[in-house]
């Protein structure tokens, strides 16, 4: 019934991204390791927003649920 969640493909996506913005880091150009940090705050960003939405939707199906058996009643 429950299954674990395999993160690997993702793990393995964000390593790839890391590997390649330490890359970028040790550029010659300014400007591209510029880009490196805002990459970087960028997909912070988006992993926050993520977390967010993920607890935004547990407490809208928590309410459901409490709406679905009041009703039930």
């Amino acid at each position: 019934m429950f299954q674990i969640e395999d993160n690997t493909f993702r793990d393995l996506r964000e390593r790839s991204l890391n590997q390649w913005l330490e890359e970028m880091e040790a550029h010659e150009d300014m400007t591209v390791r510029g880009g490196v940090r805002l990459c970087r705050d960028y997909m912070q960003y988006l992993m926050d927003e993520n977390r967010k939405l993920k607890e935004q939707n547990a407490l809208t199906q928590s309410y459901l649920r409490k709406i679905a058996a009041k009703n039930r009643k």
